[in-house]
C-alpha cells in the first residue's frame, strides 16, 4: 500500500515523506531510504540502475519504493529531490544535518532548520476540505477525548485545555485504562483525536476500536498514513517528521503534532462565536492566581 498523500505527491518533500514512512519500509527499502537521506545530491542524478547498485538492491526494489512513497515513479522521486535542493540553495544559512557540542552555534542552525521544515511540510500537506471537516466535527461534539500514550500524551493534555478554554467539552487521562473507560462511554455525538506519531500503539487501537463500536468519530494526528491507526480512524491530519535525519535509533519530536494542535485552537476560536469570550472567562478565574506568583517574585 503506497502512502497516502491526497493527490500532492509531486509537491511533497522527499526527505520528510522517506522519514515518516520509514518504519513501514522492507528491509531492502530502508537501503533505499538509508542512501537518499545521506546521499541526496548524488541520488537526483542517478537512474534506477545506478540506486540499484549503489543501495546494494534491485531495479524492482527501487520502483516498488518510489510507490510506496507516493511517487508515481523513479523521476516524480527525483523531482522532488531536485527541488528540495534548490530550496535548500535559497536558504540564508548553510545547514547540514550534524549535532556537535563542539559546535552549538551551526548544530543551532541545523536543529532549527529541520524543525522549520517539518512544520512546512505539515502544512503543505492539509487538505483544506478535510481540516474544515475536522473541525467542524470538533466544535459539535459533545464530548471530545484527547488520548494518546508515551511521548506525544502531552499534547492530548495541552489539547485538551485548550479545547476547554474555548467552550468545548474535551477530556484526556494520563493512565491508559481511564482513557480506555472513556473511549467505551462514547457515543455518535462524540469524538476521539488521538495523537501517535507512529500510529502502531496496541493500546491506542483498542481504544479506537472500542470507540469506533460506539459510533464515536476517530480523528487520527500521525506521521505514519500507512499505520493500523491511519487505517481504522475516520478523519487524518499527516504531520512530517525529520527526526531521523538526528537520530538513528530514537524518534522523540513532538514538533509538528503540538504545531497542529495549536492551529486546530487558533481555527476553532476563530470561526466559533463565542470562543473569544470563553476564553476571557477562563482567564479572568487564573488571573487571581497569576497575580498571587507575581506578588511572591
Amino acid at each position: 500500500m503506497k502512502l497516502e498523500v491526497d493527490g500532492m505527491s509531486e509537491a511533497r518533500n522527499a526527505t520528510s515523506v522517506i522519514c515518516s514512512a520509514y518504519d513501514s519500509f522492507f528491509e531492502a527499502e530502508k537501503k533505499i531510504a538509508d542512501f537518499l537521506i545521506e546521499h541526496k545530491a548524488e541520488a537526483a542524478g542517478m537512474t534506477v540502475g545506478e540506486l540499484a547498485k549503489a543501495s546494494q538492491t534491485s531495479d524492482a526494489t527501487v520502483s516498488r519504493f518510489c510507490r510506496r512513497c507516493g511517487f508515481k515513479g523513479f523521476q516524480d522521486l527525483k523531482m522532488a529531490l531536485t527541488r528540495e535542493l534548490l530550496e535548500e540553495e535559497h536558504q540564508e544559512q548553510e545547514v547540514t544535518n550534524e549535532i556537535d557540542r563542539h559546535d552549538l552555534a551551526q548544530s543551532l542552525k541545523n536543529i532549527l532548520a529541520n524543525k522549520i521544515a517539518e512544520l512546512t511540510e505539515t502544512v503543505r500537506m492539509m487538505d483544506t476540505d478535510n481540516l474544515e471537516t475536522i473541525l467542524q466535527k470538533l466544535e459539535h461534539a459533545r464530548l471530545v477525548q484527547l488520548a494518546a500514550v508515551g511521548n506525544t500524551l502531552p499534547v492530548a493534555l495541552d489539547g485538551a485545555f485548550k479545547f476547554s478554554q474555548l467552550g468545548i467539552t474535551a477530556v484526556a487521562e494520563t493512565i491508559w485504562e481511564a482513557q480506555t473507560a472513556h473511549a467505551f462511554n462514547l457515543g455518535s455525538e462524540d469524538v476521539v483525536l488521538i495523537i501517535s506519531n507512529s500510529g502502531t500503539s496496541n493500546r491506542l487501537q483498542i481504544l479506537a476500536e472500542g470507540a469506533k463500536e460506539n459510533g464515536a468519530t476517530v480523528i487520527l494526528i500521525t506521521n505514519n498514513p500507512e499505520s493500523p491507526l491511519a487505517q481504522m480512524a475516520d478523519y487524518r491530519i499527516i504531520t512530517a517528521t525529520r527526526e531521523k535525519l538526528f537520530t538513528e535509533e530514537f524518534w522523540f519530536s513532538r514538533v509538528a503534532a503540538t504545531a497542529v494542535m495549536e492551529m486546530l485552537y487558533l481555527l476553532l476560536m476563530a470561526g466559533m462565536p463565542d470562543a473569544v469570550s470563553h476564553v476571557r472567562r477562563h482567564e479572568k478565574a487564573i488571573s487571581a492566581d497569576k497575580q498571587v506568583e507575581k506578588r511572591k517574585e
